[in-house]
């Protein structure tokens, strides 16, 4: 666990970065990807949580790698499908996102494959206000710690199934900032701990 879990003032907080796969839905098993909202499952709590952090004046923002694209799995447009519909389920729970970022390439393609700061480019771009000191990582791979510690952000890492743990999990648990079993935990402490409202 980083040290800097400490000095990071969560009363600042002003953007909460969230991986997708294994945060907002269930992680399909190693070697699968979710093609379209019919394999998309909402882990339980996670609209409350999304809607927790919009009333708290929070941005909340995706960031994900969508490597099955390069595969030939699904195409971008599928994504943005899943990602329209996703919103459109959110609306009449009191949530939504923010802003949706994916990269489409495979491994050292690109430079917004996390944990490369691309995708976070891509958010700096459409919100120049967004900085790294303000804002936390949530995910549930080391990529998405190594994204967000690289960066200069707070991050969490969240548990999530073991059977569908990718590797690297241990070291992501030591490297992040702090732990959950789920989405709805680690928002419960962010707000907690930042004397915003719920």
């Amino acid at each position: 666990m980083s040290d800097s879990a400490n000095s990071f003032s969560l009363r600042t907080l002003r953007t909460v970065f969230l991986d997708r796969d294994g945060v907002l839905n269930r992680k399909l098993p190693e070697g699968r990807y979710v093609t379209s909202w019919s394999e998309f499952q909402p882990l339980p709590g996670v609209p409350q949580a999304i809607g927790r952090l919009n009333r708290a004046g929070v941005r909340v923002v995706v960031v994900s790698n969508q490597r099955g694209i390069s595969l030939g799995l699904y195409t971008a447009d599928d994504v943005r499908q899943i990602h329209s519909v996703l919103q459109s389920w959110l609306q009449p729970q009191g949530a939504h996102i923010d802003a949706f970022y994916f990269c489409p390439h495979d491994a050292q393609q690109c430079n917004c494959r996390k944990p490369l700061p691309g995708l976070f480019d891509q958010a700096r771009a459409d919100f120049p206000e967004i900085a790294a000191i303000s804002s936390v990582m949530i995910g549930d791979s080391l990529s998405d710690i190594e994204f967000g510690h690289r960066l200069g952000m707070t991050s969490f890492f969240l548990e999530g199934d073991p059977e569908h743990r990718k590797s690297g999990d241990e070291t992501a648990r030591q490297l992040a900032d702090r732990c959950f079993a789920s989405l709805p935990e680690a928002v419960d402490a962010l707000l907690a701990s930042s004397d915003r409202p719920a």
